[in-house]
């Protein structure tokens, strides 16, 4: 599995409610879901999205924003204080006891607005991320408080027309709209990723590289597998040598360092998410016995694993 699909394997769209939302200013929009992702497609009009360090960012239609972390943030439909918007909403549909309907979302429209003017109704479609396991939080470590991808007009124009089918909630809407977000989710990051350049994580970089990205999908395939400098690069058809100063230059660490980190981080998924003895995370992760697995992982995390899981599960 690359890289990206594993992280994004911790996190879903699941029973989402939020969906497509058309709104006339002056409005403001706050979210309270304490989700660790957020997504925001502006599909018509725009607004101001206001982090929770006070940061403002405008958004204009064919923008998608990403908004990670789980402090409350709001979207305006204008720069300043949004608390004196006229119509203010509240998005908390992961809540306890929270009520919310695909229908209607603390009095926001969902659907087309036939009374709206087009050409000032701002159309949203809006997701929030479920977390499942600690997977999530090596994704969250990759990128910014908000990234915002400037999408094509044909595909803001498609994903409008799902959002509406999906908000009449006929047969399978719930899971049209759950796959819509998720595989927005997975596009809205690529071209970002595509877009950062020096930016980017090193593992994506590295995916672009034609030397490195044989090696890389290798490991992440494998990686219980016993890999050396001289098994990568033979995989990269290049010498020993050159493998090594490339992978250096461009992940940013030597080869060996960057294999026992990304073991460690999945290590550190499997003590958390799984049952799985100590001994079999090992094995998974390229240890031939516990012991070795345990010192290893001490000197990278600075606990032992049974004190991680232990910590994690309090």
């Amino acid at each position: 599995m690359d890289p990206l699909s594993s992280l994004l394997s911790g996190i879903r769209a699941e029973g989402s409610v939020v969906s497509h939302a058309v709104l006339t200013a002056p409005w403001t929009i706050r979210f309270a879901d304490g989700a660790p992702l957020t997504m925001i497609s502006v599909l018509r009009g725009g607004g101001t999205l206001v982090l929770p360090d006070g940061t403002e960012r405008a958004v204009s239609a064919g923008d998608t924003a990403i908004v990670s972390g789980s402090a409350p943030f709001h979207l305006a439909d204008r720069p300043g204080t949004p608390q004196g918007a006229h119509a203010a909403y509240e998005i908390a549909c992961f809540a306890p006891h929270a009520e919310c309907s695909g229908e209607d979302l603390g009095g926001i429209r969902w659907g087309a607005d036939p009374d709206a003017d087009a050409e000032e109704a701002t159309a949203l479609i809006v997701g929030a991320y479920r977390a499942s396991g600690c997977r999530h939080e090596q994704l969250l470590r990759t990128l910014p408080p908000v990234l915002v991808v400037e999408e094509d007009a044909e595909v803001c124009a498609w994903l409008e027309t799902a959002a509406v089918d999906a908000a009449r909630l006929s047969a399978g809407s719930q899971a049209l709209m759950d796959r819509l977000l998720d595989w927005a989710l997975v596009c809205t990051l690529r071209s970002w990723f595509e877009q950062a350049g020096a930016d980017a994580p090193s593992w994506y970089r590295g995916l672009a590289d034609p030397v490195l990205a044989p090696a890389l999908r290798a490991f992440h395939d494998r990686p219980a597998e016993t890999w050396t400098v001289a098994s990568l690069a033979a995989r990269a058809g290049v010498s020993r040598a050159l493998f090594a100063k490339r992978f250096t230059l461009l992940m940013g660490r030597p080869p060996l360092a960057y294999l026992t980190e990304c073991r460690m981080d999945e290590a550190e998924a499997l003590l958390t998410d799984t049952d799985l003895s100590i001994a079999q995370i090992g094995r998974a992760v390229g240890y031939a016995d516990a012991f070795g697995f345990s010192a290893a992982f001490k000197r990278h995390k600075g606990l032992s694993p049974s004190t991680f899981r232990s910590s994690a599960a309090a």
